[in-house]
């Protein structure tokens, strides 16, 4: 008899338990950088947004992905975030319920620059145009 497999064969995306890991380690992390747990001084008064957290599979890694409030001195900004990465899980692990922390990963969030890169492209008179003539019932 044929052993079914609990798992698909084809990934839709990610599960619910690891939507709701990374959420809860977005939020976490977020207030952690609000309050300025970190005794750095390159994140001292440095308002970093984190948009996404994606975590893995397995949950044992997972990627936070921050832009620092106006975009300005990203690598730093990610420097300092790696360097301090023991710390950011310790204060992880003290506010979650999890059993255990991710190891973690911080990238930029490159979501705003490609929102502006679409309005840029759809601002565009010749795309306007296309759009609309493409919109047109009479062709």
């Amino acid at each position: 008899m044929a052993r079914m497999s609990r798992t698909p064969m084809t990934s839709s995306g990610p599960s619910q338990r690891q939507l709701r890991v990374g959420e809860l380690i977005r939020r976490t992390l977020s207030e952690i950088l609000a309050q300025g747990d970190l005794h750095d001084p390159d994140l001292e008064g440095v308002s970093i947004t984190v948009g996404e957290v994606r975590a893995s599979p397995d949950l044992k890694k997972a990627t936070a992905f921050v832009l620092p409030l106006g975009g300005g001195n990203r690598e730093g900004i990610l420097a300092a975030l790696r360097r301090n990465k023991p710390e950011i899980r310790h204060l992880l692990a003290r506010e979650m319920t999890l059993k255990h922390v991710p190891d973690l990963r911080f990238e930029i969030d490159e979501t705003f620059d490609r929102m502006d890169a679409t309005r840029r492209l759809f601002s565009d008179e010749k795309v306007r145009r296309d759009l609309e003539a493409s919109e047109d019932p009479e062709e």
